[in-house]
């Protein structure tokens, strides 16, 4: 009988401790200075690149590191460590339009499209779903793509996409090609300097440190090779996408969690307060204490939700479990973070309150919680009580 193991192996360990370093020397230092006066941080994209950290879940057959789903949780969560903010957008390549351009681009599109994103350089890309109307509801978009003659015109407007910049080497923009409804849904591979092509940056609560903005598109001219997949499957790709990417997600969310806990820990200890450190009173001790637990199990179901997908297995209950549940873990453990330093936790000296931002845009970007848990309801309503193993 096999046993289950949580043990990581020896390269296990010397992807984490790569990604673990680069957090702690590279990221975690810019973070400041990136709130104030945001730039691309061009040369941290390219350190990052140089190590394999913007390209680690790509095939490796277009010059990525190949890494299985669980491999790349662990990597996600150091990154997130580092800064939640920053990860999304040096991972953005992968985690967003990589991720499906490997999954439904043809042999002809990933050479195009996904082999610059492996560049030394580093780059940046996009999912094009939400719109001022449909944010969850991705099957009420009403971007619209008109033939024009071998390709396309695409006019409309997106909004809380990340990556979505001028620099994106690709946006994977999806657009009504069809009817209303899910059936009448296509993807697209643009360039984000596309004629055309407009975004504007938003000021956003959290992950601040990343590039969140709107994306007007007018008349953007793309060719017959830049239709990703089928004619009208866009829906149905872009839900597949959301079941493999949301269990990164959660493991950014315990990347967060665990900066914010670690953080805590290392402050109830050095404190003092009547004669004692903090750590000494229980009603610090024990929330620490449930932090800790709450972060074990959420990296647990990550852990779970991403072997579900390395075995070819249905990943949409458990992904949305991991995802609605770590999400809701880093909230509680940043809130409860920044209690433990009181007023210390509100300064720019303690970066409690910005993982406590970062938290609360986790429970939201790639369905909400409340969205987590519809998903997980429809499989109940169906019978299907127990994830597949």
């Amino acid at each position: 009988m096999n046993s289950i193991s949580f043990a990581l192996s020896s390269e296990q360990e010397a992807i984490r401790d790569t990604a673990r370093d680069f957090a702690r020397s590279q990221m975690r230092p810019e973070v400041q200075r990136l709130e104030r006066d945001w730039r691309l941080p061009r040369e941290l994209l390219a350190a990052a690149a140089s190590l394999g950290l913007t390209t680690y879940a790509l095939p490796e057959h277009v010059g990525g590191g190949g890494l299985d789903p669980v491999t790349s949780a662990i990597v996600m969560e150091e990154l997130a460590w580092g800064d939640a903010g920053l990860a999304t957008l040096l991972t953005s390549a992968q985690l967003f339009a990589g991720g499906m351009l490997a999954a439904g681009a043809t042999p002809e599109q990933q050479e195009r499209w996904l082999r610059p994103l492996c560049g030394v350089e580093g780059a940046i890309a996009a999912i094009a779903f939400s719109e001022p109307h449909a944010g969850s509801d991705v099957a009420n978009i009403a971007t619209r793509a008109e033939r024009d003659g071998s390709g396309w015109r695409i006019s409309g407007e997106k909004t809380w996409i990340t990556g979505g910049m001028e620099d994106a080497a690709a946006i994977l923009v999806f657009a009504r090609t069809g009817d209303p409804g899910a059936r009448g849904i296509s993807c697209f591979v643009v360039e984000g300097s596309a004629p055309g092509m407009s975004c504007t940056k938003l000021d956003v609560h959290g992950l601040s440190t990343s590039w969140t903005g709107n994306i007007f598109l007018d008349n953007v001219r793309v060719e017959a090779d830049q239709l990703v997949g089928q004619e009208g499957n866009g829906f149905a790709a872009a839900m597949g996408f959301f079941a493999h990417s949301r269990p990164q997600v959660a493991a950014a969310a315990v990347g967060v969690a665990r900066a914010a806990f670690e953080h805590a820990v290392s402050y109830a200890c050095a404190r003092e307060a009547f004669g004692s450190p903090l750590i000494d009173n229980q009603g610090i001790a024990f929330p620490l204490a449930d932090m800790g637990m709450e972060i074990e199990a959420a990296r647990a179901l990550v852990w779970q939700s991403c072997d579900s997908i390395a075995r070819g297995l249905d990943p949409g209950l458990i992904g949305s479990y991991a995802k609605g549940f770590a999400a809701d873990v880093a909230m509680r453990v940043t809130t409860e973070a920044v209690q433990v330093l009181g007023a210390a936790g509100l300064t720019p000296d303690h970066p409690t309150a910005r993982w406590m931002r970062d938290a609360k845009v986790l429970q939201i970007v790639e369905g909400a919680s409340q969205i987590q848990r519809l998903i997980a309801s429809r499989y109940l309503r169906q019978g299907i009580v127990a994830c597949p193993r």
